[in-house]
């Protein structure tokens, strides 16, 4: 007979400085950013462009998992 493990007691919850809470506001603002400007990007049709994602949404160019700046 399986007997359950017991759950391993939860850690106690860390503050954060604020430079990391400053940080995480930071990023969470980025990529808010650029979901905005992939969904404006993705309202426009393209007439015979490449499937996926819009390479250019980190102001880069993308094709196949490798980036370049312009």
């Amino acid at each position: 007979m399986d007997v359950p493990a017991a759950a391993p007691p939860e850690a106690p919850a860390r503050t954060l400085s604020p430079a990391a809470q400053r940080a995480l506001a930071e990023a969470e603002a980025r990529r808010a950013a650029i979901d905005a400007k992939a969904a404006e990007l993705t309202g426009a049709r393209e007439i015979n462009g490449r499937g996926g994602l819009e390479p250019v949404r980190y102001d880069d160019w993308e094709v196949k998992g490798i980036a370049s700046d312009f």
